[in-house]
């Protein structure tokens, strides 16, 4: 059991190390670069080559049963949760096989809509405290979930 995080633009880098050191669990923090290595020896910071979806395939080819994938990109999180893994975004909401088509198909049409009108302006909410929150509870759960399977 592993963790993957994608971690370009992810907020909760620090709350997956002090969980899954907690749990004792080997963590991948996968980026295109520009992050500070962790001295922790359970963190191996995995630099990829830049390029579109490098790290989303990276974590892909490795994540399965039993894994937990960090990521708010919706199609690596199909591909993932496919494979077999347990994935949750940044503000702890689960991707799950019942939920993923749903989420995906409305990734899809919100970027319809966005390249149907030039002008339409962001929409997304900041990240806050109470999401940080919902993420740390939603990654110990998920933890002890997957290490029941």
């Amino acid at each position: 059991m592993a963790i993957y995080v994608d971690a370009d633009a992810c907020p909760v880098k620090s709350e997956v190390e002090k969980v899954g050191t907690r749990h004792g669990l080997q963590m991948f923090i996968v980026s295109n670069g520009g992050l500070r290595p962790s001295q922790n020896p359970l963190v191996e910071t995995v630099i990829v080559p830049d390029g579109p979806d490098v790290a989303d395939m990276w974590i892909a080819e490795r994540a399965g049963q039993g894994d937990v994938v960090i990521t708010g990109d919706i199609p690596l999180a199909a591909r993932c949760v496919e494979a077999g893994a347990q994935v949750l975004k940044h503000n702890g909401e689960a991707l799950t096989a019942a939920n993923i088509g749903n989420v995906l198909a409305t990734r899809d049409l919100m970027t319809d809509l966005r390249a149907a009108d030039p002008f339409r302006q962001g929409g997304g909410r900041g990240f806050t405290k109470a999401d940080r929150s919902r993420f740390l509870d939603a990654l110990e759960r998920t933890i002890r979930a997957a290490k029941r399977l």
